[in-house]
């Protein structure tokens, strides 16, 4: 059987310039980098009056740690629609190095449902998350640098929130002492490490509506507080010291959303990369509207569950952006649900009908989550696995038919576009129903009563727990003027609780939050819970050890 990456490098891509005209794109908006991939300009949002098609969002259950295959679903539905003769385009995010050379694995699909250069879109792609990590470390840096100037600002060192960054799990950057050796080397203090994909960066790159927004965005940003007691300490933004512009200058190439293609050669539009479980998750506001504009069917998907990803996306990005799916397709998978069921990682591929009926009550709170909470109408794509047996499909597809969802045996990973057929022509069916479209909190009141919202409605809990630590940040930033933003909670993928350990749909449960912390310029306010991290570890055997390159530069080992 081929690897993903023997599968990509064997198939014959279409110049990019092809695919663009496909998209509808003039060359004139068209920066290549190199054959096969570009950089489309923003301008052309505001040039076109071309109408919005339909907006088709793509979400899953709580996976295994292995990822079940949501973008690789989002792919093979984008080929199917487009089989169908359907203007089809896709929106998606672009892969951290972190998890590629870590665990996860890459986020170009797999099997025969991949965008491709998979190899270049998996690693460096066109320098995007490079420019958000230079943006971001720009800014640290002039902080560091104002406090040693004299500190005109009176930020308080111990007061500062603004970390560093990296694209690189590196656990041990979580926490780390700098400024040392002696006054020329700067002011001595603790400082940290966050992720590139979790830096508030990444987020208001994403959720920009243009370069004006994302400077105002920028000069937002609250890097820290001033000396005083905790009555007269006054937070302290990029703008003040005068950093946005050049951090927008960094970012302005970054800004312009990317153009590869599918294997079948779809159109798809891959910007940005926040992870779901420590940020909002999902792919930039203007390369979701660039593919509205362009296209009658946009697929699009959010990160993990829709207890994560679907969550933030529906009550943050949509709110913010003004976006209104026309449906949702849940990705399930016969591993994902015997995992919930209580099986082993190890022990996914053998047949076990009694511990995936166990786990089905997770499929159903997240289809819960769409049609009750959200008021979206939904599929269920099986996402088939060679492991799995037609008695354990046969009992996904009779219990979605009891709670009365339609499910679709989706095979986009072995044939591609043509194994997606069925779910696409439901999608298509689903597309054309009204919705009654709405959040699961309002923005007016307590960071904790958005909090609570979302542990109810969307997690199934009784409640939020607050510690004493949070409970004061939260008090603070509602003092500060920035309650009635949206919530961004930070926690475990694998879980509907924020105990990865509590698999399946547990009830009667509470959630913990130990930190409170603002994105001013993101616009929400970010939630951790349990134990979340926002810089990852890597395992014990990365993937890094199986990556290689030939003389000729060929790739092997990367999935």
């Amino acid at each position: 059987m081929k690897t993903d990456i023997e599968i990509a490098q064997s198939c014959e891509m279409s110049p990019i310039l092809e695919v663009a005209a496909a998209a509808g794109i003039d060359e004139k908006y068209l920066e290549p980098y190199g054959k096969y991939k570009a950089k489309i300009d923003y301008s052309l949002l505001r040039d076109t009056n071309a109408k919005d098609g339909k907006l088709i969002l793509v979400t899953a259950i709580n996976p295994t740690p292995a990822g079940e295959g949501k973008t690789t679903t989002t792919i093979g539905l984008a080929d199917a629609l487009t089989r169908l003769g359907k203007k089809t385009v896709m929106a998606l995010r672009e892969p951290s190095l972190g998890p590629v050379f870590g665990v996860k694995g890459g986020a170009a699909g797999g099997g025969w449902s991949q965008v491709v250069p998979m190899e270049d879109i998996n690693l460096h792609f066109t320098g995007d998350f490079h420019a958000i990590g230079a943006a971001n470390n720009l800014l640290a840096a002039m902080i560091d640098n104002h406090i040693f100037q004299g500190n005109e600002l009176n930020i308080d060192p111990r007061k500062i929130t603004w970390k560093r960054c990296v694209d690189m799990n590196d656990r041990q950057l979580r926490y780390v002492t700098d400024g040392l050796g002696g006054r020329v080397n700067g002011v001595p203090r603790e400082d940290g490490y966050d992720i590139t994909v979790a830096s508030e960066i990444m987020a208001v790159l994403c959720l920009a509506s243009d370069i004006n927004d994302l400077k105002e965005r920028l000069s937002r940003i609250v890097i820290g507080y001033t000396y005083g007691k905790p009555s007269e300490q006054k937070p302290v933004t990029a703008g003040e010291l005068k950093a946005h512009g050049a951090m927008a200058a960094l970012l302005k190439d970054a800004l312009k959303p990317n153009l590869v293609q599918s294997l079948e050669h779809t159109p798809a539009i891959v910007h940005g990369g926040p992870f779901a479980n420590i940020a909002h998750g999902c792919n930039s506001v203007t390369a979701t509207r660039m593919a509205l504009k362009l296209s009658d069917y946009t697929v699009t998907e959010a990160g993990f569950g829709a207890d994560l990803g679907a969550e933030k996306f529906l009550d943050i990005k949509c709110r913010m952006a003004g976006l209104k799916p026309d449906a949702v397709v849940i990705v399930a998978t016969v591993r994902a649900l015997k995992y919930n069921g209580g099986v082993a990682k190890a022990d996914l591929n053998n047949p076990n009908v009694e511990a995936l009926k166990k786990g089905l009550p997770n499929l159903m709170k997240h289809v819960s989550n769409i049609q009750d909470v959200y008021g979206l109408p939904c599929v269920v794509a099986i996402n088939e696995f060679p492991s799995d047996t037609p008695e354990e499909v046969q009992a996904v597809a009779d219990a979605c038919a009891e709670r009365g969802v339609r499910s679709v045996l989706s095979q986009v990973w072995a044939k591609g576009g043509e194994g997606g057929l069925a779910l696409a022509e439901e999608v298509v069916r689903l597309c054309d129903l009204e919705n009654d479209f709405r959040h699961a909190y309002e923005l007016e009141g307590s960071i904790e009563d958005k909090l609570n919202a979302i542990v109810r409605k969307v997690y199934g809990g009784d409640r939020v727990v607050m510690t004493a630590e949070a409970a004061k940040q939260a008090a603070e930033l509602e003092a500060l003027g920035y309650g009635n933003l949206p919530v961004c909670v930070a926690k475990t993928q694998y879980s509907l609780t924020d105990d990865q350990t509590k698999l399946g749909a547990p009830t009667g449960f509470e959630v913990t939050v130990r930190q409170v912390k603002l994105s001013a310029g993101a616009g929400f306010v970010v939630a951790l819970t349990g134990a979340i991290m926002t810089m990852p570890g890597l395992p014990k055997v990365p993937a890094a050890v199986n990556i290689d390159v030939d003389e000729n530069g060929k790739i092997s080992g990367l999935f």
